[in-house]
């Protein structure tokens, strides 16, 4: 289940979720950290096969939720790794008030891995933040809900065409990347995400994941600079 795309960092592809309704897939990425231990961004449904291919490459140390959307996993990895610590921003320990967490993520990676991945903490709306993420060996940035990229196939496969004409007039389909139209609409605080989105500009983007559609192999910065563009 796990690929290697780069220096120290992994993929796996889940199945399906529905939000409200709509069929969405799942991925997560997996960093081995220069200590040897895990960090693991987003899990997905922890099945057997992944749970060897996990124990393979390492300890588990570190369970990162990158927003409040991105939570249903976390109990049952939280069970099978009991040493690994929490992690995710304030509105994510808000929402699953029965974990254990670390304090919440910001804008400054904890010192545990500051020297391997940098953050941004994008906010300025009411409706949803999200902590963005560089692993600096792999040249990857790694999105959650700020970038959708659903490709054509995805969309006849799983979408009835009338989510699909949406899909495609929110520009949340390959070619533009964009966050969904309500959460873009919902930005109040513009001057705060401008500042995040410099930050995630700057970095030396090779590659570019994101948690719905289809990840960038290469030309990592281009591809930030248009999924952005709408703000």
């Amino acid at each position: 289940m796990l690929q290697n795309f780069g220096t120290e960092i992994w993929m796996a592809d889940g199945d399906c979720v529905s939000f409200y309704g709509f069929p969405y897939p799942t991925r997560c990425i997996i960093i081995r950290l220069h200590e040897g231990g895990l960090w693991v961004w987003s899990p997905i449904k922890l099945t057997d096969a992944l749970l060897d291919e996990i124990n393979d490459l390492g300890p588990v140390r570190h369970l990162v939720s990158p927003n409040k959307l991105h939570y249903l996993f976390l109990a049952e990895w939280a069970e099978a790794f009991p040493a690994a610590k929490l992690w995710g921003p304030a509105s994510t320990l808000a929402k699953c008030p029965s974990l254990q967490f670390e304090e919440a993520l910001t804008d400054r990676s904890p010192t545990i891995w500051a020297e391997e991945i940098e953050q941004v903490w994008m906010r300025g709306s009411p409706l949803l933040d999200e902590v963005v993420f560089h692993h600096q060996a792999s040249g990857t940035t790694i999105l959650a809900d700020l970038s959708e990229n659903f490709s054509d196939a995805f969309l006849q496969k799983h979408w009835s065409p009338w989510i699909r004409w949406i899909a495609r007039r929110w520009k949340i389909v390959e070619g533009w990347g964009y966050a969904p139209l309500e959460w873009r609409l919902s930005f109040i605080f513009r001057k705060r995400a401008r500042d995040a989105k410099e930050r995630i500009l700057s970095w030396p983007s090779r590659q570019v994941v994101m948690a719905h559609g289809e990840w960038q192999r290469e030309d990592g910065q281009a591809y930030l600079k248009k999924a952005l563009s709408w703000l």
